[in-house]
This record gives C-alpha cells, sequence and structure tokens, in this order.
C-alpha cells in the first residue's frame, strides 16, 4: 500500500495538487504537518522534484525541527537539501551569504528584545528626548509595526508631515537603523525587511532563488504580516507553486502585526488558486469540536468550514463558576490532583500572564509541579546574556553594545567617566566602540584606565585567534572565556545559592554548544548565536517532564494536550475590555478566534472556568460570564454557574445587569461610571459594589527575631528583623534556600517551625 493511501480524500487531494497556487483551509487538528511532509515526498518521489528545489516555511522552530524529522523519515536520501525552517532562520541564511549588498557584512549580529531596549535607550539620550514622554518600548513597538508594513525610516519621515509627535518618532527610527547599521547589527524585524529589500534591488539574487526554490510551502499562513506575504510572492513570483496552508479561524496575532486578509484573500492574490478544505479533526472529541464549532461561527469575517471527527463522543464540556478567583484556582488543582491523570497530560490557559500567580500558589500550595511557558526565557539571564555578549564582540567586533556590556564584566576597575570619553572619542572619529577600545592610548584624558581596556582588547584578539583554529570549539570558548577573564571567581564572590543557581545556568549553555558542535559537521561561532537568538520560549518545553502546564493561550496555539482547563471566562477578561470597548468590531473577533484556539487545545477533556468577583487593582471587580460561554448551547455545556448576587447589603430584587459596569442603566452602573472599562471614569471614583482589598494587622505575632518560621512558596527561614509599620508587621527572614525576603506578615503567613 502507498503512503499517500493513509490520507484521507482531502488531504490526498491537497497532496497531488502540486502545480500552481494551492490554499489549503487546515481545521484545528486536522492533519495538516502530514499533508506538507507528504506534499515534499510525493514531489520527490512521484514528480521527479529536485529537493534543494523545494522550500518549506513556518514560524517556530519547534514546529520546523518536527517538519524536519518527519520530512527526513519519508524521503530518506536528499532530505537535508531541502530548507525547513522558520521565516526569520530563512532570511537569516540568504543574508549571512548577501548583505553586503545592503551595506553590512556578513558576521552581522541579531539584537534580541533586551538589545533592541538598550540601543533605543542610547538613541533617546544621543537625541536629548525625554524617555518619560517617548518610552523606549512604545517606539520600538512603532518601529516593529512600520518595518512589518515594510515602511523605511525615510518613508516613515515622509508620512509623517507636520504632526510634531510623528516627525519626533521618525527621528528616532532613523536614529535607531543608525546605530544598527553602525553596530553591523539586525533586529527581528529587519531580518525579513531586509530580505525583502535584498530581492527587491537585486533582481539576479531573487532570480537565483525563485530558481531554487520552485516548490513553495508555507505553514500557519493566516499569522503572516505584510512583510512575510511580500517576502513569499517576490519568492514564488516567477512559477507560483505556491502551497499555503492555514486556518482562518485560528488567527490570533493581530497584535504582533498578522494580517488575516493575506488568508482571506489569496484567492484575489493568485486569481485560479486551488482552494481544500481539511474538516476531519483527529485530535478531540465530537464534544470539544460541536462546543468550538458554535463558538467560531458567530464570526463574520472567516471562511466556512466545520471540523468533526471519527473519534468518541466524548464527555460534555464543563464550565464552573466559582465565587472568586481564588477558589476558582484551587479548584482547578484540585480537580487536577482528583483526576487518575499523569500531571504532563494537564494545562491551564488564561488570558492574561497576570492570572498565572494564583495558579502558581495552589500548586504550590497542594504540591503539585508545574512549569510555567512565558516566564524569564533562559538567554535573557544575566549571566547568559554576559557570556553571549562576549562571544558576540569576538565574532562582530562592531558590536557596539555587547563590548560595552562586558568590558567591565569581571570588574576591571573601568568607570562609566572612561567609558563616556571613549564613546566620545568613537563617535567624533566614527569608529566602533572597540574599534576605539583597541586605541585606548589615544583617547585623550584616559589615563590608566587605558591600560585596563587594552587589557580587555587583547583578551578578545586572544580568543579571536584562537577560534581560527579547526580543533577549538565553541563549547572551549565559553569555559576558556569564563575562566580566564574571572568571570567565574567574580560569580562564585556573590555566596553560594546564587552562584550555583548561575553556574547551572552557565553549564546548560556549555551544555546548549555541544549540541550543536554535534548537530553541525562545521560549526560556527556566527550560526551558533544566530540559533540561539531564534529560540522562544515555546521550543524550550520538554514534554518529557511530568509537571502540569501553566500558559497562555496565545502561547498554546500548536500545542494540544489531554485535559485542559480553560480559566477566566469572563466579559472583560475574556473577550479582554479593551476589545469589547473597541469600535473595531474586528477586535472581538479575534478573541472569538483564541478561545477557538483554546478549546481545540483539548484532546479528550475540556474544563472552562470563571469567577463572580475577581481582583482588579486591589479592587473587587463583578463579572459577567464570558459571552464566549453563552455562545456554546446548553445541551453541549455541563455547567454549573452560581446565581448572581451583590453583597448583603444589597436585596436580590435590587441586582440586575444594568447595574454592573456594563449595563447601561442607572443605579450602581451609573454611579460607578466606566472605570477601567472606558474613558468617561472620573478619577478617584469607586463603584457601590465590591471591596477594596484592605490588610488586617494582627494583634501580635506568633514568632519572634531568632525564630524558625516556614512559608508556603520560600520553605524555612530564621526570623532576622520585625518592624511595626504602623498597617502591618514588616519581616525580614533569612530563607535557607531563597535567601533574604522582606515582606508584610499578612500576606506572608509564615508558621513556627
Amino acid at each position: 500500500m502507498s503512503i499517500y493511501d493513509t490520507l484521507n480524500p482531502m488531504q490526498k487531494e491537497a497532496v497531488l495538487h502540486t502545480e500552481g497556487p494551492l490554499l489549503v483551509l487546515a481545521g484545528a487538528g486536522s492533519g495538516k504537518t502530514r499533508v506538507l511532509t507528504h506534499r515534499i515526498a510525493y514531489l520527490i518521489e512521484e514528480k521527479g522534484m529536485n529537493p534543494w528545489n523545494i522550500l518549506a516555511i513556518t514560524f517556530t522552530n519547534k514546529a520546523a525541527g518536527e517538519m524536519r524529522e518527519r520530512v527526513d523519515r519519508l524521503v530518506g536520501f536528499g532530505a537535508d537539501s531541502i530548507w525547513v525552517s522558520t521565516f526569520h532562520s530563512t532570511c537569516v541564511r540568504i543574508l549571512r551569504r548577501h548583505i553586503e549588498y545592503l551595506g553590512y557584512t556578513t558576521n552581522f549580529t541579531i539584537y534580541d528584545s533586551d538589545d533592541q531596549r538598550t540601543l533605543m535607550r542610547l538613541v533617546l539620550k544621543k537625541l536629548d528626548i525625554d524617555p518619560k514622554l517617548y518610552k523606549d518600548r512604545a517606539m520600538l513597538g512603532l518601529i516593529s509595526t512600520a518595518k512589518n508594513e515594510l515602511i523605511t525610516a525615510d518613508e516613515f519621515e515622509k508620512n509623517a508631515s507636520s504632526d510634531f509627535r510623528q516627525k519626533k518618532a521618525a527621528s528616532i527610527y532613523k536614529e535607531y537603523q543608525n546605530q544598527l547599521r553602525k553596530n553591523n547589527a539586525l533586529d527581528f524585524d529587519d531580518l525579513i525587511m531586509k530580505t525583502v529589500q535584498l530581492f527587491q534591488q537585486n533582481p539576479d539574487i531573487l532570480d537565483y532563488y525563485q530558481e531554487r526554490f520552485k516548490y513553495i510551502m508555507v505553514d500557519e499562513y493566516q499569522d503572516t504580516n505584510t512583510a512575510q506575504f511580500q517576502l513569499i510572492s517576490l519568492l514564488a513570483g516567477k512559477y507560483k507553486n505556491l502551497c499555503v496552508v492555514g486556518d482562518d479561524d485560528q488567527s490570533i496575532y493581530k497584535f504582533r502585526g498578522a494580517n488575516i486578509e493575506n488568508i482571506l484573500n489569496f484567492e484575489k492574490a493568485y486569481p485560479g488558486a486551488k482552494v481544500i478544505k481539511l474538516e476531519q479533526n483527529y485530535r478531540s472529541s465530537q464534544s470539544i469540536l460541536s462546543a468550538a464549532n458554535e463558538v467560531i461561527r458567530h464570526n463574520r469575517g472567516r471562511k466556512d468550514k466545520t471540523l468533526w471527527t471519527a473519534n468518541d463522543e466524548g464527555p460534555l464540556v464543563q464550565f464552573k463558576q466559582f465565587e472568586n478567583a481564588s477558589e476558582e484556582a484551587d479548584a482547578i488543582v484540585r480537580d487536577i490532583l482528583n483526576s487518575a491523570s499523569d500531571y504532563q497530560d494537564n494545562a491551564i490557559l488564561y488570558r492574561t500572564n497576570a492570572q498565572s500567580r494564583l495558579l502558581e500558589e495552589k500548586c504550590l500550595q497542594h504540591n503539585v509541579p508545574y512549569r510555567m511557558v512565558g516566564g524569564v526565557n533562559f538567554y535573557q539571564r544575566k549571566e547568559i546574556k554576559d557570556v553571549l555578549a562576549y562571544l558576540k564582540t569576538i565574532a562582530n567586533g562592531r558590536d557596539d553594545l555587547s563590548a560595552l556590556r562586558i568590558v567591565n564584566v569581571p570588574k576591571r576597575g573601568i568607570g562609566a567617566t572612561s567609558l563616556g570619553k571613549v564613546q566620545a572619542f568613537a563617535s567624533e572619529h566614527d569608529f566602533s566602540v572597540y574599534d576605539a577600545f583597541c586605541r585606548a592610548k589615544a583617547v585623550p584624558g584616559l589615563g590608566k584606565a587605558a591600560d585596563k581596556i587594552l587589557g580587555f582588547t587583547v583578551q578578545i584578539e586572544d580568543f579571536r585567534g584562537r577560534m581560527e583554529e579547526e580543533t577549538y570549539s565553541i563549547h572551549e570558548l565559553i569555559e576558556d572565556v569564563l575562566d580566564e577573564t574571572g568571570y567565574l571567581k567574580e560569580l562564585e564572590a556573590e555566596g553560594e545559592i546564587e552562584y550555583q543557581t548561575r553556574l547551572e545556568n552557565i553549564e546548560e549553555l556549555v551544555n546548549k554548544a555541544v549540541s550543536f558542535e554535534g548537530e553541525h559537521e562545521h560549526p560556527d561561532l556566527n550560526e551558533f548565536l544566530e540559533e540561539v537568538a531564534l529560540v522562544a520560549d515555546v521550543d524550550r518545553m520538554d514534554a518529557s517532564e511530568n509537571r502540569i502546564t501553566l500558559m497562555t493561550l496565545h502561547s498554546a496555539k500548536g500545542l494540544e494536550f489531554p485535559r485542559v482547563y480553560l480559566s477566566g471566562m469572563e466579559d472583560g477578561l475574556f473577550p479582554s475590555m479593551m476589545s469589547i470597548s473597541s469600535d473595531d468590531k474586528d477586535d472581538v473577533e479575534e478573541e472569538r478566534r483564541l478561545c477557538y484556539v483554546g478549546i481545540t487545545r483539548a484532546q479528550q477533556f475540556l474544563m472552562m472556568t470563571g469567577a463572580r468577583q475577581r481582583m482588579v487593582n486591589g479592587e473587587t471587580r463583578y463579572s459577567k460570564t464570558s459571552r464566549f460561554i453563552e455562545e456554546i448551547p446548553a445541551h453541549l455545556l455541563d455547567s454549573t454557574k452560581l446565581e448572581s448576587r451583590l453583597s448583603s447589603s444589597r436585596s436580590s430584587a435590587d441586582f440586575d445587569d444594568s447595574a454592573l459596569p456594563w449595563g447601561g442603566g442607572k443605579g450602581i452602573g451609573s454611579s460607578l461610571g466606566i472605570n477601567r472599562f472606558g474613558p468617561e471614569h472620573s478619577a478617584g471614583a469607586k463603584p457601590d459594589f465590591g471591596k477594596t482589598f484592605t490588610v488586617e494587622k494582627a494583634s501580635s505575632l506568633d514568632y519572634k527575631k531568632g525564630d524558625r518560621v516556614i512559608h508556603m512558596k520560600f520553605g524555612e527561614g530564621q526570623v532576622m528583623e520585625i518592624k511595626d509599620g504602623g498597617r502591618d508587621y514588616e519581616v525580614t527572614v533569612q530563607f535557607d534556600q531563597a535567601g533574604v525576603k522582606k515582606m508584610f506578615a499578612s500576606f506572608a503567613k509564615l508558621k513556627l517551625v
């Protein structure tokens, strides 16, 4: 039997249709990766295409890795010639060969979000712009949006016209790009934009890649932005053998620049395109799919499709409403404990990161192991950033940010004043900062600091010389940097616990380097740094650990779990109040797509939960059940809803929806105004219902200075100091593992050991 006979009829049609533009509308769990990999195999085995004429692009390293593994298994010999990678990795690969046409050198650095913020602060300082009026994050977001739309700094400046703020933003964008070029660096958005510019300005290079990639496949097409759309359009412009796979119902990244119109208007962009729908779901029970179908059908801006499955009907989707968010979190964790499932089978999904705090606390309280996706990225930790800055300086001496970061790490006695003189010298002579370091003796007024700086550059040049030796590895370089610069000794001085934690992280980086070397025949430092730069949180998930997963709905895209808990199902939280109050109705539709994504992550069991009241900015807020719950017919839900009620000071007769913040009637709603629900609320107004959180100070404490106590999260420790702060006692504890912590007694709930 042929491998293609294992496909369902619609999957097989998508695999066998190889010529011309093709849109595959792949519903959640419908086997789209299977279609893409079998299509690649069919092109090579049955159509006789060369493997190197095929390009397959997706969005995450995890998805690309899975696709690569499947392609290797199906195709065998020649599979390594197929480009299977993310958008960013594809562009890096092209730019490493040709970026000199754009005025950069091929050893350019890729700046992550931290590097970008550091650079933006330098730009604002150089332009003497108040960072309170023009915040670094806001400016970076504005620049990112412009780049996603392929708007250059010069074009942005022209479009600014006479608007003062836009003109100021244009000057910031322009200087930001100047500094990136000066540092021979690109940010993530540049990777796509510069590749598009390369193709537009160099027809011969574009023609080479059009001939190279005669068959192009794009996964998750609904998530593409304008720049990615243009990149693919250019590459597919000659042969038009473009197959895009996606689901408009799972377009949830508008905030990142994703343009749902790319998939909705595919047939307009490519007249005569073939459209195939994959509606059979292999992941979930029919009960879960029926609930998902009912929710998403309320969206108007979508292509009609209905998921179905040959799987069992399964239990009804559960909805449980709780009195407050703490009870909700506790009930979810208890339900996981009471189920017969492994911890790793369970995922708790939420709309905002802030919701994770209570869930984490309940996991700790019940001793339930968990992993949280979306915490501090491994590569953003200080010690890792320091080591990578050394590697970047060794690889690319023009990267000012990296050189400045580590010239005094570990401490070499080089002060801020001395560094300021070097930077001024570099700016005056149009040198990179590292080049100025190498000329430290020529910097006026540097004095003894010149020798210290030159000692740093001698080390860097020594490391560079070693990297030219074929037998010298990246992991050896890391180990030598740590040892010879004195970095490890300085870490050790921080204290045993801090040292051990940071050392473990550094050892993990060495492990990464060793793994990288094992995967590449000729490992290159620049390639290692770019791979590290392109890693995302979801890529770091280790599914083998027996822990429950806590993550936002946006992070959950592309994943699946036997049991899913979708928390915070309340209007104002999900959908968000911003989307509800927006003039753009598409905003609620995107929230509904996000709900659809959450529902379809579940394979066998789905519980959706909400709280009648939730603490927001120190105030208790009452909430209506999410409209997405109301959109699921009663016969599809196993529902436990609390009766709406206010405090005992109000009779139930006084309570109706018009009295709440979302209502339009008089009474509580009108006295409250709109508060966070809209711009009409006057500052200082308080809701007439609910309560403001207050601290209840204990008359006395069960412990005193010197006593041993235990904390739910930090474990055991010794009380070092107790101060009467008026409203509450301030307690300082030296914990055995977590170090010194200061906390209010009423929050800490310390118990005497």
